[in-house]
């Protein structure tokens, strides 16, 4: 029989995390345009200054992993979405670019303690034998939010004006600290503490794997944030928050397999079958400049169409990399492994974010995905050939 897998705990982290992630989504598509209308910024000038602040998650991302695996979760998570949350309204009264500058570093900060502490908990909440499923629904909640948050802020961008939108992604992260507030999570049990060493930072067993995700994570960063200005620039110039909706679509459909699958020990070949349809995907998505050129309609439907099946493709990997990570991990270094799990997913955001901007700015946005495609492809053959004997050989569980 199975365990149980629904607890009220499981449905508020579930909502806090809809809530955080449907606030940073709500403002993820307007900030190229916020930067370009306000601050006359150039591409690679957004993507630096995008980039700061998956570098600031990055740099705080070890750190939340040590300070969760060796003080109360609950404190720190509620610390770290509370100064999430009230960034927010910082971004109401930055007059300057280099304000709004600071306020995206500690931005990246505090996500990059509030993201490892709520995939932790999930971790605490949820049984062990559906832990793959556990963290599938999970990181659905992230995909319902990206569904319909680029999609309302491109609107309201449309319609209204960014105080607005910064506004509605305030609001909607109050809601969700509120939602944190009720989560209980069970006591932890007193561990012997170890000396410092580099391995309560970073899960060094789970680097091979963290290369593998980060190459697999640039072309990623490419797309979250360039997607509706390649649109534009290949004449697709409505509708484009459609692009996120069906992402977000081919994600939640993955989530119905991708983790009972992990659950089941099928790890490395749900990650296989997804860089093989991502890798396609790309290729497809770098083409339909040309495709749009020849004939419009084509470029248009092969455009919205690969937003689905990549999303089932990044859907069905996520869970699985981060159940890899913890299967390499011992109990006591959990927050590390999902912290190293994110790291390697920021660094991969934050190169998409700097590189993707550079390309299109000397070149066009189809070559960046094109590039993006060639890492996925460098990214699949090093999973194949080295990474699934590694973990074969290597995992705990």
């Amino acid at each position: 029989m199975k365990e149980k897998l629904v607890s009220v705990g499981y449905c508020f982290i579930l909502s806090a995390n809809f809530l955080l992630y449907f606030g940073f989504y709500l403002l993820l598509p307007v900030l190229p345009f916020y930067l370009t209308e306000i601050f006359q910024t150039t591409k690679s000038g957004i993507g630096f200054i995008l980039a700061c602040y998956t570098i600031a998650a990055l740099i705080v991302r070890p750190f939340s992993g040590f300070l969760l695996d060796t003080f109360a979760r609950k404190p720190l998570y509620l610390l770290a979405y509370f100064v999430f949350t009230t960034i927010f309204a910082g971004y109401l009264v930055a007059g300057t670019l280099f304000l709004f500058i600071l306020l995206r570093i500690f931005h990246g900060f505090s996500f990059g303690m509030v993201s490892v502490a709520g995939n932790t908990i999930v971790i605490d909440i949820t049984p062990s034998s559906r832990r793959g499923e556990a963290l599938g629904y999970y990181g659905l909640a992230n995909n319902i939010a990206m569904a319909v948050g680029p999609m309302i802020g491109l609107f309201l961008h449309d319609h209204y004006s960014f105080d607005v939108i910064f506004i509605c992604s305030l609001t909607s992260c109050v809601l969700g600290f509120l939602m944190a507030c009720s989560i209980r999570i069970p006591v932890k049990p007193q561990i012997k503490k170890e000396p410092l060493s580099f391995d309560r930072f970073i899960l060094i067993k789970g680097l091979p794997v963290g290369i593998a995700l980060l190459l697999l994570s640039i072309p990623y960063g490419i797309t979250s944030t360039y997607i509706a200005m390649y649109g534009q620039s290949i004449g697709i110039s409505e509708g484009i928050g459609m692009f996120f909706t069906l992402l977000a679509i081919g994600t939640a459909i993955s989530r119905l397999f991708s983790g009972r699958q992990v659950d089941k020990g099928r790890i490395t070949q749900v990650i296989t079958g997804g860089l093989i349809l991502v890798g396609i995907c790309f290729f497809l998505l770098s083409s339909c400049a040309w495709l749009a050129a020849w004939n419009f309609v084509i470029g248009k439907y092969t455009f919205f169409g690969t937003a689905l099946f990549l999303g089932i493709g990044f859907g069905s990997m996520f869970p699985a990399f981060n159940t890899m990570f913890v299967n390499l991990a011992h109990n006591n270094q959990r927050a590390t492994a999902t912290s190293t799990y994110l790291t390697s997913w920021d660094v991969g955001i934050g190169l998409g974010l700097t590189l993707g901007g550079v390309i299109s700015e000397h070149s066009n946005f189809s070559m960046a995905y094109f590039f993006g495609d060639g890492l996925i492809v460098i990214s699949s053959v090093f999973f194949i050939v080295k990474i699934v004997p590694y973990f074969n050989k290597h995992k705990l569980r």
